[in-house]
């Protein structure tokens, strides 16, 4: 018979008030006490706190305080990460970010699902599906990227977005629900040049 644990990390409906799984969601919330409270110039031991949470990071990586998630052990991070104050992760199933991620203030990004029903609900059933975000991503401030949702390489998400589907590479996509704006092209790189060297 499968723990809640491995039902949760499969897909399927589990119980998060499980003991094993609560007593995880403590032991990440220690974590992120400690990582949260340290002076600002404490930058070192911040980062030494998120290896001991975190399932992977790189090498260089900077997470403005303060920082929410439930777990930890299901995000991983690529090189060169960067995240503005507030980012919060509900890491019931697997949040991979790729290489060279910015992402603004206020973001959330929700892997865990409730039951539509109220009955179902009540019981306490709770689902997770995995979020991915691709390399050279920017994701802007107070966006919201749901549950089973890919973000493609190189693609910018607009501040305020509300992420319900996979969004392609290299594009801009934006709004409630967040639908893709334009492609990003090669035009955007040598006008942003132009307009800043004159």
């Amino acid at each position: 018979m499968k723990t809640e644990k491995e039902k949760m990390l499969t897909g399927e409906p589990y119980k998060a008030f499980d003991h094993e799984l609560l007593t995880e969601r403590q032991k990440a919330k220690e974590f992120i006490f400690s990582f949260n409270n340290l002076p600002p110039s404490e930058v070192d031991k911040r980062k030494e706190i998120l290896q001991q949470l975190l399932g992977k990071t790189g090498n260089s990586y900077y997470f403005e305080p303060p920082f929410r998630c439930d777990y930890g052990y299901n995000i991983e991070i690529g090189e060169n990460f960067y995240t503005n104050y507030n980012l919060t992760i509900l890491d019931c199933a697997k949040v991979i970010i790729g290489n060279h991620v910015l992402i603004g203030p206020n973001v959330g990004i929700f892997t865990a699902g409730h039951p539509m029903h109220y009955e179902n609900r009540i019981q306490e059933w709770e689902h997770a599906y995995p979020v991915k975000v691709g390399n050279h991503v920017w994701i802007g401030g107070h966006v919201v990227i749901n549950p089973r949702v890919t973000i493609g390489d190189n693609s910018v998400i607009g501040s305020g977005s509300v992420v319900t589907r996979d969004i392609p590479p290299n594009v801009f996509a934006a709004g409630n629900p967040c639908k893709v704006i334009r492609t990003i092209t090669q035009e955007d790189k040598n006008s942003y040049l132009l307009t800043r060297s004159g």
